[in-house]
């Protein structure tokens, strides 16, 4: 008995750091196991922030930080961690990282941070956030955490940034504030052939509808995710 615990042990110790098992922590949240796609968490910032992809992607790369780093931190105390007390510590980790960035934010892009301000806090309750945590983070150790955080946040990421994409194309006729469908003024570009920016799409319900397309294609594309 003491020789198959050893052997067990031993293995777990030997597993490579990116085995298949802990590339799939990575991989499987940006496709079949999206979190707001398949999930249907973070929509909120999904379709408040998307109207342009510059805001989309710093809300990406933030909640990236937060919750890679948030995992491996709760990792590491999931074994001191009062059961009664585990949400509150949660928050308390969560706030103390969304403080970091809020401050980073307002040091390097004050204009940004102004437009994000109050989804910059709502990264607190996040339900990605918390869920990661609370699922994942409380029995898992650091490494697979980090993967775990960091798979999640980045199929997160993908979603806004691809909504945020059109969002802006669509409906600005720019991206990244850069003007690349022509001039609206002076009827350049695609303006000269009776292009109109759609209006529309700047609404939060086109970033409801624009989501909603993207899980249309994803389920058409693996049927397997259909619900019967």
């Amino acid at each position: 008995m003491a020789e198959v615990i050893e052997k067990k042990a031993s293995e777990k110790q030997s597993e490579p750091l990116f085995s298949k098992k802990n590339k799939g922590l990575m991989t499987d949240p940006l496709f079949d196991n999206n979190p707001i796609t398949i999930q249907v968490l973070g929509i909120c910032s999904a379709l408040a922030i998307t109207a342009e992809l510059k805001a989309s992607i710093v809300m990406s790369v933030a909640v990236l930080f937060v919750l890679s780093i948030g995992n491996v931190v709760i990792s590491l105390m999931r074994n001191i961690i009062p059961s009664k007390i585990r949400i509150i510590v949660q928050l308390v980790v969560v706030a103390t990282l969304v403080i970091v960035v809020d401050l980073v934010l307002k040091a390097f892009a004050y204009e940004l941070s102004k437009q994000l301000s109050v989804f910059v806090g709502l990264i607190i309750t996040n339900c990605i956030i918390m869920g990661r945590f609370e699922a994942f983070a409380l029995g898992n150790g650091p490494w697979k955490s980090f993967l775990d955080g960091l798979g999640n946040a980045a199929g997160y990421g993908l979603i806004l940034i691809l909504v945020g994409f059109f969002r802006e194309l669509l409906g600005s006729g720019t991206l990244l504030g850069i003007k690349v469908l022509g001039d609206p003024i002076e009827k350049t570009g695609l303006y000269a052939l009776g292009y109109e920016n759609n209006g529309f799409m700047l609404l939060a319900p086109m970033a409801l509808i624009t989501v909603g397309i993207i899980i249309w294609i994803q389920r058409s594309r693996n049927k397997s995710l259909i619900e019967n």
